[in-house]
């Protein structure tokens, strides 16, 4: 029998930093949170004769919870312990709240739930022919082998040749990495630049995994609110009040994930004037959504302001505007002396990406300016929906909204529900729990605001097919019709 959306929203908006659990023995047992977890006989996987479970303890250290756990392996009189303790770095690192809602949605679609899924940052489109026939090629030919790490020459020349004629920016082939994924390239270029103690500078609303980033490298995150008044647009000024003699890297990203929010040149130029003060600021700009803007506005490489060449690391890749999420191809780059610590982390963890998918990726830098007609396409349906979505939920009372300009997620303001109760349901208190609502009673999967720094919202992906976000859109709706704000007194 087909499970429903309410037999599994508690495991979907539960705390996702436990992948499993082990139930003690013991009444004194103090943690709350195990990681360990059989799906078959522990006798099986260890490969012993009999096993038990020590409980759970919970210790502290190194600015960070460290979860011990021992497994007794009994053989004959002889017992030995096992410790299956893990890196205080990852207990300290929250897994991707966007990924983990995506699988989970899914897996309910698999179960027979009807659910509309509205979670995933992925463009329903398919890749383009010309670069699925370059990758299809790529194996008919035997392009099939290790590739250099850093990338293969001819991509990395096309690279340089996209940064100039699109964005202004010059490069040569050795100051670009090609990774398995643009996420790739922010992690390495945070682990190559960022000590123990130092501070990442994340605006926020923020994409999930920059905090996470930052603690993997044993870096302080350190988060600058962005209301939807200002279009979640940082303020220089704010900026300016929080930079300290730690801070060391700022991550930019625009088009933006989650808010569609595009930073207008002028900004830039007062976020460059404020950064340029301190000689150990870094700054990364994350423009993987590029292509995908709304005229009028414009897309500006951070690299091109005056003075800033020098100090960003540059990152994009091919996911989002090329429609090539699975190909998993990005890059990153920035001057010799950064570039060339990111690759020697590559070369020592993943090495090169794909020959196949960069044999792909010189096909789509080929197709034209920001990706010719096929991306403009894409980016027309993209502006519909959003036109489309924008209108819809702004005949809601109370919900408030900042029209995107680029990339594919709307980010709604719903605080204005927060309080309500609902029969059958319970309390609606934060964005966690109204997306936990809108699954069970619109079977829409939504991903709460909390995921990217504020609580009052939460991010709807319209990389999906009109008929569908419509269909979303009244399942929506129809929830809402149900709740009863609470009356402010």
């Amino acid at each position: 029998m087909a499970a429903t959306a309410g037999q599994i929203s508690s495991s979907l908006f539960r705390d996702q930093s436990c992948s499993g659990s082990i139930k003690s023995s013991s009444s004194s047992a103090t943690s709350t949170c195990s990681i360990v977890s059989f799906s078959s006989s522990p006798s099986k996987l260890l490969n012993t004769n009999n096993l038990s479970i020590k409980s759970l303890e919970t210790k502290r250290g190194h600015k960070s919870s460290t979860i011990c756990s021992a497994v007794i392996l009994e053989s004959n009189s002889d017992q030995m312990e096992l410790d299956i303790t893990l890196s205080p770095r990852v207990n300290a690192v929250k897994p991707s709240k966007t990924v983990a809602i995506t699988d989970q949605a899914t897996a309910l679609v698999e179960a027979g739930v009807p659910v509309i899924r509205l979670a995933a940052g992925e463009p329903d489109f398919d890749t383009p022919a010309v670069i699925v026939e370059a990758g299809i090629n790529a194996i008919r030919e035997g392009y099939t082998r290790y590739t250099p790490n850093a990338g293969t020459f001819e991509l990395r020349t096309a690279i340089c040749k996209k940064l100039k004629e699109e964005n202004g920016l010059s490069y040569t082939p050795d100051q670009v990495v090609v990774s398995n994924g643009a996420k790739q390239s922010i992690l390495q270029a945070v682990l190559a630049v960022c000590s123990p103690g130092d501070e990442v500078i994340i605006p926020a609303p923020f994409w999930v995994s920059y905090p996470e980033m930052a603690r993997l490298a044993d870096a302080t995150p350190v988060i600058l609110p962005a209301s939807i008044s200002e279009n979640f647009l940082l303020d220089p000024k704010l900026l300016e009040s929080k930079l300290t003699e730690k801070s060391r890297l700022l991550i930019l990203c625009s088009p933006s994930n989650p808010t569609g929010s595009v930073y207008p040149k002028k900004l830039l130029e007062e976020i460059a004037r404020v950064v340029a003060k301190h000689p150990r600021l870094l700054v990364l700009s994350d423009e993987i959504y590029e292509h995908i803007i709304y005229k009028p506005a414009v897309h500006t490489s951070f690299a091109s302001l005056p003075g800033m060449w020098e100090r960003t690391l540059t990152v994009n890749g091919f996911s989002k505007a090329f429609a090539m999420t699975g190909w998993r191809l990005g890059y990153i780059a920035g001057p010799k002396h950064f570039v060339a610590a990111c690759n020697k982390i590559q070369s020592q963890s993943t090495s090169g990406a794909s020959s196949i998918s960069q044999k792909a990726a010189v096909a789509a830098l080929g197709m034209g300016y920001a990706g010719g007609e096929a991306v403009a396409h894409m980016v027309k349906a993209f502006r519909e929906r959003r036109d489309f979505l924008v209108s819809a939920f702004g005949e809601l009372d109370g919900v408030k909204i900042s029209e995107p300009q680029g990339a594919f997620y709307l980010f709604l303001d719903f605080s204005y529900y927060y309080g309500s109760e609902v029969d059958g349901f319970g309390l609606i208190k934060d964005s966690e729990s109204l997306c936990r609502y809108f699954l069970e009673q619109g079977q829409v999967a939504l991903v709460p605001g909390d995921a990217f720094g504020d609580d009052t919202c939460i991010r709807i992906s319209y990389a999906a097919s009109l008929n569908t976000l419509q269909a979303a859109a009244e399942r929506i709706k129809k929830a809402i019709l149900a709740l009863k704000p609470p009356v402010s007194v």
